[in-house]
């Protein structure tokens, strides 16, 4: 009768199905659908594609959970005013500090200039003072830059030709004195040098100091036109045999125009004629024993002095 209306019936005895067995049957079948079904790797991300979307995920007005700690000075490293370089400057400047750096510098010039004399030039060449001297010999120049370097420790001293528009042998102070003037005002007129350059012009002439006497002096003059200073300084009077002084003025016209200031022969061409092994720019060292140089470097110390002290004091 039960069969007939499609219920089957449980045999008696039999125990029901168990929980645990049918979700291990269901975990298995679960297993090898997906063993069974293929897995697509897919297309890999594009780097480019996933910083912008890393960048628009942290654009500003946009909700982001990346957060980032804030940069805080570092507390070792001083912040106050100075700092390194404030003590650098401090020591620097400290008298003693200064003291020891100045004597290092000169022991090292010092120690330089002995091995090389030749050197003396470029390392106090500098600073303010810029000196034009009128001429380009050597002899002059070397002079006159040696002195004022000496004087003022650092100094720009050079050269430009310049000519004195009096005899090439002047006779007399006042000629000397010209001459040296002539020098300067030529080149300014010219444009060689600025109206306000500081400029030392030397000039040699000869003149009679005792009866039949004569002597070679040289002229030296600093012109300064901004501060408003005009100096003369003389060399040693080296004396000249009175022969070739009368030789130099028989080889000089009555009618030459420029005797009013001198002769037209000079006394050291007259000596370079007569005398062997005599140079006419420097034969003072066969009558005295010191060069030109010297004579002129002697006067240009003395010139240098005067200047420095009528200069007004430098405020520091």
């Amino acid at each position: 009768m039960m069969e007939e209306s499609g219920i089957e019936a449980t045999p008696p005895g039999t125990p029901p199905p168990s929980t645990s067995t049918a979700r291990d049957a269901a975990a298995v079948a679960a297993a090898t659908a997906a063993a069974a079904t293929p897995v697509s790797l897919g297309t890999l991300a594009d780097p480019m594609t996933q910083q912008a979307n890393l960048s628009s995920a942290l654009a500003p007005g946009t909700d982001s959970t990346i957060t980032f700690p804030e940069e805080h000075d570092d507390p070792r490293v001083s912040t106050a005013t100075g700092g390194l370089w404030g003590f650098i400057k401090g020591v620097a400047e400290n008298p003693m500090v200064k003291s020891v750096l100045d004597k290092t510098k000169h022991s090292v010039e010092t120690m330089i200039t002995t091995l090389d004399p030749g050197m003396v030039p470029y390392i106090k060449t500098g600073g303010e003072l810029d000196i034009v001297v009128t001429s380009n010999k050597e002899v002059k120049v070397a002079a006159i830059r040696d002195a004022f370097q000496e004087v003022f420790g650092m100094a720009v001293v050079t050269g430009e030709a310049a000519e004195s528009n009096i005899a090439p042998q002047p006779v007399g102070y006042a000629a000397g004195l010209k001459g040296a003037q002539e020098r300067i005002d030529s080149l300014r007129r010219t444009g060689v040098i600025h109206e306000k350059q500081p400029a030392v012009s030397a000039e040699s002439f000869i003149e009679e100091l005792l009866p039949d006497k004569w002597f070679d002096i040289g002229c030296l003059i600093i012109e300064d036109p901004i501060h408003g200073i005009h100096l003369e300084a003389f060399t040693q009077a080296t004396p000249v045999p009175l022969q070739y002084v009368q030789q130099a003025k028989s080889l000089t016209p009555e009618d030459y125009s420029l005797r009013w200031s001198g002769l037209l022969v000079t006394v050291g061409e007259v000596l370079e004629k007569n005398i062997q092994n005599v140079n006419r720019t420097d034969w003072h060292m066969v009558f005295t024993g010191m060069s030109r140089r010297q004579m002129i470097y002697g006067a240009a110390k003395a010139l240098a002095g005067m200047y420095k002290q009528q200069l007004p004091p430098r405020t520091v």
